[in-house]
């Protein structure tokens, strides 16, 4: 993953660097820049940013492939690219057969570019649509031909991206806190189903696939589907999920609390041959640390874990404010234990760390939703969509920004909008097993049981990962009750509500 920035206004190129710097925890490797028709890449600390009244900006981290160094330029196009592109290698191979285009790196975000190209016919509002269509993984991008400046997120909005404007200046960047650095407080969250097209939001139509059968009841349903068919099916959504996310790793980290969901990824990566280790954080003789050891050591993954007491909550807060950049005591408890969990994976070298994220809403993991299904049944179904579609401001943002704050990339297998539609078609009655299921993701189980899951770990009822970690108890407790602690994070924090 990696950072971009844009900026328009006029004499941009101070402004524009800051931004870059700001950001250069999300790309350390290499950074490059856009200003007026002119290229420039480099170390950022050398970067010579030429003056102008339009720039974007990149900042590498790079992770598979050759080092590519952004902003990629092909004819009047010119793009700059934060992301993973799952299904690169097949849209590469498809591009040179279909318009015979001149690949000139390895890049994945070459392909994107590729695709703009191909698609363009003097419209980029009108060649967007079509590239996202075929896009399968987590990004953002940026293209401008010229005229016309456009910039999209993936379907659920994995990856972030912010706008906002003040005093002659529009920009927008990868985190919120690039824009305040050049004056910009008033900051904006691109959403996942729409594209800014210079300046305006435009709404993205058929940008995701809900199957939307939701108003089935169990007792209409002539013909029930095989459960056996939907775990068989499910499973292998998962494993080619998880496949696909660690072509080309030697080595991955999973952010890990012991639970069915996290030991549902450590399995199918060690299935897979992969070097992986297991991050986890609590505090001591906490849930998720004491299952994690467990665990560990039944499936032979080695596990690295972080003790949290109120000293280490209270050293880190303000890192994790700064990092998640607004004040939410659950983010902050949440954020805190993928922020511990990142900087240990940063310390051994790793890049790339997997997370459970969205495996209890697509299927029924919180206890809210035995409620839901208790009083609509089936059209429950429509409140765990609703949670998936809202992920992307609630959770993804948040946990993209606390584990790239030590340049490290977090990947979400159950959020592939393969697993996604299938899961929505499930019957809730799949997913949770009466009025008394207070485990529920009952299929999700099954499939963690066929695949090697634990028995002690399949049968483990959820609990968040700020309770399990004990993160949340000494936040609540201890730390946020010591007013002058309090005060002195509000000093700190100046755009951030606390």
């Amino acid at each position: 993953m990696c950072a971009i920035t844009g900026i328009i206004g006029e004499n941009i190129q101070d402004e524009l660097y800051r931004m870059l710097l700001t950001l250069k925890h999300r790309g350390p490797d290499k950074s490059g820049v856009f200003v007026d028709g002119v290229i420039s890449h480099g170390n950022l600390e050398e970067l010579t940013v030429p003056p102008g009244n339009f720039g974007l900006g990149h900042n590498l981290l790079s992770i598979v492939g050759s080092e590519v160094v952004q902003p990629l330029r092909k004819g009047k196009i010119v793009l700059v690219c934060n992301g993973e592109i799952y299904n690169h290698y097949q849209l590469y191979s498809g591009l040179k057969n279909e318009s015979n285009y001149n690949f000139e790196t390895d890049s994945d975000s070459e392909v994107v570019l590729g695709l703009i190209t191909h698609y363009y016919h003097g419209s980029l509002s009108q060649t967007i649509p079509k590239v996202v269509e075929r896009l399968d993984g987590d990004y953002v991008f940026c293209a401008y031909d010229g005229k016309d400046l456009v910039a999209v997120r993936d379907p659920l909005g994995v990856k972030p991206l912010y706008y906002g404007e003040n005093d002659g200046i529009f920009a927008f960047a990868s985190e919120r806190k690039a824009l305040w650095t050049v004056g910009i407080d008033e900051t904006h969250s691109l959403p996942p189903k729409y594209m800014l097209h210079n300046q305006e939001l435009v709404e993205l139509p058929g940008r995701l696939s809900w199957k939307n059968n939701h108003s089935i009841s169990r007792s209409e349903i002539v013909t029930p589907p095989s459960k056996k068919h939907l775990q068989e099916t499910l499973k292998n959504h998962i494993q080619e999920s998880v496949q696909k996310r660690t072509l080309g790793l030697d080595k991955v980290g999973i952010l890990f609390s012991g639970g069915v969901d996290s030991t549902i990824l450590a399995v199918i990566c060690a299935d897979l041959g992969i070097e992986t280790d297991l991050y986890a954080v609590g505090s001591e003789d906490s849930p998720d640390l004491l299952f994690a050891h467990n665990v560990s050591r039944d499936i032979g993954l080695p596990l690295h874990t972080r003790i949290v007491d109120e000293q280490v909550v209270r050293e880190y807060s303000p890192p994790v404010l700064n990092a998640i950049e607004e004040w939410n005591v659950m983010k902050l408890g949440v954020g805190m234990t993928a922020y511990l969990a990142a900087e240990m994976a940063h310390q051994h070298g790793q890049r790339v760390i997997l997370s459970g994220q969205g495996a209890d809403e697509l299927f029924a993991g919180y206890h809210r939703y035995l409620d839901f299904y208790q009083e609509k049944g089936e059209k429950a179904q429509e409140d765990l969509q609703e949670d998936v579609e809202n992920l992307y401001h609630v959770n993804l943002e948040r946990d993209d920004k606390v584990t790239m704050a030590h340049s490290v990339e977090l990947r979400v297998p159950y959020l592939d909008l393969q697993i996604i539609n299938m899961a929505l078609d499930i019957p809730m009655y799949y997913k949770i097993n009466g009025p008394e299921d207070n485990r529920r993701k009952c299929i999700l189980r099954e499939v963690a049981r066929e695949l090697g899951v634990p028995p002690e770990i399949v049968n483990r009822p959820k609990k968040a990962a700020q309770y399990g970690s004990g993160i949340h108890k000494i936040l609540r407790k201890k730390v946020l009750k010591d007013q002058v602690y309090m005060d002195n994070l509000k000093k700190t924090f100046k755009f951030i509500d606390i």
